[in-house]
């Protein structure tokens, strides 16, 4: 006979469940960071990942931090920017305390445009910066005088640009878009070919009939047609905001945060609020570019996992058979393996997200911490490998395992929170 305890989770993992099911994300504006994120006071910076000090902090998110410093012009040059950060003038706070969202370093500052996407079931909101594009970009540690320009532009040709056309098309459900993604080939996490090309498509009529001219319509188009992964933010926005409704469910042990900071991989689960449960950041395995080793790759890092947590990324690789190779898997037809492993550690399969190669089964979702300790079988993530040293950029692509001890240690914690609160409540 199940104890009264295990009979809170199901109910609360099938809430969970439920809420993430009925979600319906909405991009809905592009604004500035500080307008909408208030923790962006005076010289703070968001960051991806748990918490973390200037000593503790990686080569790549040290340099995203500089190049930040730099874009906000709190200095003038990188030497006096880097002088900023070492005496503490410089104030880091976790992006998912904001709730904001972003790749890699995670770098948002107020004058950052970021994508708002808000959810018409639940009424949560998240926010993601805009996908710079790839080469020496801010995500990955770059700061020199192009990372900066390059953020300018998005800041005020681009944003204001895709402002005008999401306002005047009344915003863009994300749901519909995302799911055909997925049946054209996408995981949404190392690839967001389709799904970038889908909201070209989506979006051109309206950025001609709202566009300040012809040339800013043009620019705006050949940047979203030239980046393949322009997506990704709008994705990782789309799941914070998803995800937001199945947190703080008591009782819940599904996991609603997995992020990284490129020195330590952290969780956060339903029915535990808003504690992090910590481990050191694994190495990605994958694939390296030509003149790169394994010895060269920074630990994890990034807000992207948020994707795996929803049930994309690592969690629907049987949908994108083309990352297989690229994320270093052995062929494609490893991939199907990969979900169906995935979906032993979840509570259900999703009702948006489906794969035509599994028969048009849903994507597993609600990552349960008792099947990951139970089965020692830890989420798979996909990801990008960024280069130890700050200003290198990104050296390859591949797949890391989350590690174990942060579901063993959030499983102690709730086992001890609510066989508390069961002896309190008494007979």
């Amino acid at each position: 006979m199940p104890s009264p305890l295990s009979e809170r989770i199901t109910t609360a993992n099938t809430e969970a469940l439920r809420r993430i099911g009925t979600a319906a994300p909405v991009l809905a504006r592009v604004r500035t960071a500080r307008e909408v994120v208030p923790a962006l006071g005076e010289r703070v910076l968001l960051h991806a990942g748990p918490p973390v000090t200037v000593e503790t902090l990686c080569g790549p998110m040290r340099g995203a931090i500089i190049g930040a410093v730099m874009y906000e012009r709190w200095a003038g040059d990188l030497g006096e920017a880097e002088s900023l950060l070492e005496r503490g003038k410089v104030e880091l706070r976790c992006t998912h305390d904001s709730g904001v969202v972003g790749p890699m370093a995670g770098i948002v500052s107020g004058s950052m445009p970021v994508f708002e996407v808000r959810d018409a079931t639940h009424g949560s909101v998240a926010y993601a910066p805009i996908n710079e594009g790839i080469g020496a970009v801010l995500r990955f540690g770059a700061n020199d005088g192009g990372v900066v320009t390059r953020l300018r532009w998005l800041e005020e040709v681009l944003a204001p640009a895709l402002d005008a056309a999401l306002v005047g098309a009344g915003g863009l459900l994300l749901v519909p878009l995302m799911a055909r993604a997925l049946t054209m080939g996408d995981e949404m996490h190392q690839r967001n070919v389709a799904a970038t090309s889908l909201l070209c498509r989506a979006m051109a009529p309206a950025l001609a009939a709202t566009a300040n001219s012809g040339e800013v319509m043009a620019a705006a188009l050949r940047f979203l047609g030239e980046n393949d992964q322009f997506f990704l933010n709008v994705a990782m926005a789309a799941a914070k905001c998803i995800l937001n409704a199945a947190h703080d469910i008591p009782g819940s042990t599904v996991v609603t945060v997995m992020s990284r900071n490129g020195g330590e991989f952290g969780i956060r689960v339903g029915g535990l609020g808003d504690r992090w449960f910590i481990a050191r950041a694994p190495t990605p395995v994958g694939l390296y570019f030509p003149g790169f080793v394994a010895a060269d790759a920074n630990p994890d890092m990034g807000d992207s996992a948020i994707l795996e947590v929803l049930g994309l990324g690592g969690f629907a690789m049987a949908a994108a058979p083309a990352v297989a190779g690229f994320v270093g898997l052995p062929s494609a037809k490893e991939a199907p393996s990969v979900t169906r492993r995935m979906g032993e550690i979840t509570v259900g399969r999703s009702t948006h997200f489906k794969i035509p190669a599994l028969d048009f089964d849903g994507t597993p979702t609600g990552i349960d911490i008792r099947r990951v300790v139970r089965l020692e079988v830890t989420p798979i993530i996909n990801t990008g490998i960024a280069h130890r040293r700050a200003g290198v950029g990104q050296i390859g692509a591949g797949v890391v395992r989350a590690p174990l001890e942060v579901f063993q240690d959030a499983l102690k914690a709730f086992t001890a929170q609510y066989a508390a609160e069961e002896a309190s409540a008494g007979p």
